[in-house]
Parts: C-alpha cells; sequence; structure tokens
C-alpha cells in the first residue's frame, strides 16, 4: 500500500508541476538540467530527453541558472530575452541542509505585454482603492519632494514654500500651463498646520459657468432641475478647516468672482436654494496663467479679489528658465513612462539632449513630458534617438514661437504613437491594452486622425 501511495504523489507531483508553472526548469549545482516540464520544452522546441542531462546553457539562450545555482543568490523578476521576445523569470536557489544543491527556474510572464496587461488590471484596481484613500485623508498627492529641480530658482521657490505653509495667508501661484502649479499647491498644504484636513481642488476653467455657483457653494434638494436628493455640499464646505484650491481663477466669471469674494470676506457661503448660512474656515490658494493685470485693466477681474488672494505671489519659472533641470527632469520622466512601457531604455542619445536644450518649450514640464513618453514608444533599442522625437524637435526643424500651437504639437505626437503602436500590435485589443486606453477611446482617436 505504501509503495502504492509513493507511485501515486510522485505521479501528483508530477502533474504540479506540469501544470502550476508555465514554463519550470530545474538544475544542479553544476547546471545540468535535471528537469524541464513540457510546455517549456514545446516552447524551446526541444524534446525532454534531449534537454534533460544537457547543461542549461546548450538548451536556454541568455540563462542564468547555472549562475543562481553557483551563487546562490535568487533573480526575482528579472527580464531575459529568449526566442525573439522578453520574458519575466524567477530564479531560485535550492537549499538543503544549508548547502545549495541547485536552482529551479519560472517564468512569471512570458512576454511584456502579458505583464503589462496584468499591470493594467492592478493599476486599475489600485486607483480605485486610492480613489478611496483619497475619499477619507486630505487629498494631496504630491509633496515638495515631487518637484524636481535643485537649480537656483527652484531651491529658492522650496525654501519660500516651507516659509509660508505653515501660515493662512492666501496664495496666488502663478505660471505658465505645464510649470508645476498644481504640484506646489499641494506641497503648501501637505506643509500646513491644516495638512490633515481636506484639500479640495476646483477647476475655474473646466466647469460651466451656470454650474459654477452650486459647485463652490452647494444646493438644496429641488433648487432645480436635476438636483440631488437632499442636495450637495459645496468645495467650501468640504474643504471646511482644510485648504481651497482654485486653479484657473483667471477664467472665473466676473458674477462669481463677486459671490467668491464676499465667501471669502465673511467666512460664510449660502448654498443655492437655501436661506441657511454656513461658515467656512478655509485657506485659498489660487493658480493662474492668464495675465490678471490685464484683465483688470478691461474689466474682466476684480480687482478687489485680486488683492485678496494675492497676498503672498508666487511665480513659478517656464522651463526655459530652469534648463539646468532639463538633464534631471528628462530623466524623471523617462523613468516613469519606462515604468508604464515595460520598455528597456537606458537613456537618450547625447544629441537629444542638446535638442532638448535649445528647445524653447512653451509646453513646460508636461510638454517634456509627452514628448519623453510619445518617443519611449517610438524606440526600438536601448537609447531614445533623434528619429524617436516629434518633427517640431528634430534638427533643422526646430520649433520657432508662433509656427505651430502647442495642441497642434500635443496632435502631431499622439498620432505618432498611434501609428506606431498599431504597426507593432495590429490587433486593435492588444494596441488599446499597451496604450492604457479603453477599446472606444482608441477607435475614436483613429478615427481622428484617419488611421483605421
Amino acid at each position: 500500500m505504501s509503495s502504492l501511495l509513493k507511485s501515486v504523489s510522485v505521479e501528483m507531483i508530477e502533474i504540479i508541476l506540469e501544470n502550476a508553472f508555465e514554463w519550470l526548469v530545474v538544475v544542479d549545482e553544476g547546471g545540468t538540467i535535471i528537469y524541464m516540464n513540457d510546455s517549456y520544452c514545446r516552447f524551446l522546441e526541444v524534446e525532454r530527453e534531449r534537454a534533460v542531462g544537457s547543461h542549461v546553457t546548450e538548451i536556454i539562450e541568455n540563462t542564468r541558472m547555472h549562475i543562481v545555482a553557483a551563487s546562490g543568490k535568487e533573480e526575482v523578476a528579472d527580464l531575459q530575452y529568449i526566442r525573439g521576445n522578453y520574458m519575466i523569470a524567477n530564479r531560485i536557489p535550492i537549499v538543503v541542509d544549508g548547502q545549495v544543491i541547485g536552482a529551479f527556474g519560472s517564468v512569471i510572464f512570458r512576454d511584456t505585454s502579458e505583464w503589462m496587461q496584468m499591470s493594467s488590471h492592478v493599476k486599475n484596481m489600485m486607483s480605485k482603492i486610492q480613489s478611496y484613500i483619497h475619499d477619507i485623508n486630505s487629498g494631496v498627492r504630491y509633496t515638495l519632494n515631487d518637484i524636481i529641480g535643485d537649480s537656483e530658482v527652484m531651491l529658492e521657490l522650496k525654501e519660500k514654500v516651507q516659509m509660508i505653509a505653515p501660515s493662512d495667508i492666501s496664495i496666488l501661484i502663478r505660471g505658465e500651463s505645464g510649470t508645476g502649479k498644481e504640484l506646489f499647491a499641494h506641497s503648501i498644504h501637505q506643509l500646513s498646520e491644516r495638512s490633515s484636513q481636506p484639500f479640495i481642488k476646483v477647476n475655474c476653467a473646466a466647469i460651466p459657468e451656470h454650474l459654477l455657483e452650486s459647485e463652490l457653494f452647494g444646493y438644496e434638494e429641488g433648487a432645480f432641475t436635476g438636483a440631488k436628493k437632499g442636495g450637495k455640499k459645496g468645495k467650501f464646505q468640504l474643504a471646511h478647516k482644510g485648504t481651497l484650491f482654485l486653479d484657473e481663477i483667471g477664467d472665473m466669471p466676473l458674477n462669481m468672482q463677486a459671490k467668491l469674494l464676499r465667501a471669502l470676506q465673511e467666512g460664510e457661503v449660502e448654498a443655492v436654494g437655501s436661506t441657511k448660512i454656513h461658515h467656512v474656515d478655509v485657506r485659498i490658494i489660487a493658480a493662474t496663467n492668464r495675465p490678471l493685470e490685464t484683465l483688470m485693466e478691461e474689466k474682466r477681474f476684480r480687482s478687489d479679489l485680486y488683492y485678496r488672494i494675492n497676498v503672498i505671489p508666487f511665480h513659478i519659472p517656464s522651463l526655459k528658465e530652469r534648463k539646468g533641470d532639463l538633464s534631471r527632469l528628462a530623466s524623471f520622466f523617462l523613468e516613469k513612462s519606462i515604468k508604464s512601457s515595460g520598455k528597456r531604455i537606458s537613456g537618450f542619445e547625447g544629441d537629444v539632449l542638446e535638442i532638448f536644450k535649445s528647445h524653447s518649450w512653451p509646453g513646460n514640464l508636461r510638454e517634456l513630458e509627452n514628448v519623453i513618453h510619445a518617443a519611449t514608444y517610438l524606440t526600438s533599442g536601448t537609447e531614445i534617438k533623434v528619429n524617436a522625437l516629434p518633427s517640431y524637435l528634430k534638427v533643422g526643424n526646430v520649433y520657432k514661437p508662433g509656427s505651430k500651437s502647442l495642441k497642434e504639437m500635443m496632435e502631431e505626437t499622439e498620432r505618432a504613437i498611434l501609428e506606431e503602436t498599431i504597426r507593432s500590435h495590429p490587433d486593435k485589443r492588444t494596441a488599446a491594452r499597451v496604450l492604457g486606453l479603453g477599446k472606444s477611446s482608441l477607435y475614436e482617436k483613429l478615427n481622428k486622425y484617419h488611421l483605421q
């Protein structure tokens, strides 16, 4: 009976090894293969009888199994190039009585696209969890450590943040589009005495004028058609004891500017459809890329509101004013893009950085990030070369102010990414997954650029 059980146990182990690991190989201390499951043999197009007993380097290209068996040091989630593709593998030493007697290797993902599919699923789950976390904490996503730059002007700004953050003084952050105004707003709140309280953002340019009042001050049930049962709190009430970040305040309509000023001066708000006054205690951080002084002269921005929010002016320099930070920023955005794309890129060709330094960057950090993200997808080697850059950046076609709008440049870059992705992944479902888009969003973009 015991021999029968032993036979069954061996058979069960064999079944487990064949099915639990899609690709599995085991070597002895010298690197000789003592086991390889059928699926791995089929992938390598080798008979198991030939594989077992051979040195692992004769069967698997670019293998490190013999090195792990010799060193006893595990290698987890390592990229390995096999038969024209990168797979992700684990190599674990087998230790008995303190002595390494071999190693086993298993494939986690058969190629980087498979990893990206799983990664996309995990990221989606994490984003949902993170949204719940933001609902119960201050809502801050960035700190001063997230602001990249050690140029003199940036070091001075970071020092200024630390000086003004503890106060309750209103701050107006000025700067061109894409300079990172929101990062500074988050950092100021995070370093303030209100850091444990809510950080609430309102994009004054993104909310339709007829909805802005109810968005800021809330509304009562039945205040208008479509109003939620029970009403809704406004951003001021949600930010009580915390910070209210009024982004793009230069785009706020005049009638709302008057109501905002009253709320700031009196510290109280009145919901739409209500006669009840709600007292609020909020710190205001506003931001704009608009010339408010010009808007005041044109009677499009109230001067009294301007002086109420502009207690401490805070100007963020454009990227062309801080070229000393460009290399660090480029490396940061490249690393970020590599993580999202799964590419193995080590850096930039020298000419690319020279082009970066000569460009005026009208879109600032946002433009730089988009250019690098696009180039990552358009690069097949280990370095980003000039041919991966959008045409307006290439040598001989340097951007000149006024030659193209930022929107045109961004669309040109987006089209190039789509063309290259569809060329590499003709299956639309796969292409959408690689780009991190829904299938319908991909088709919309393909139709937009006539790439169907």
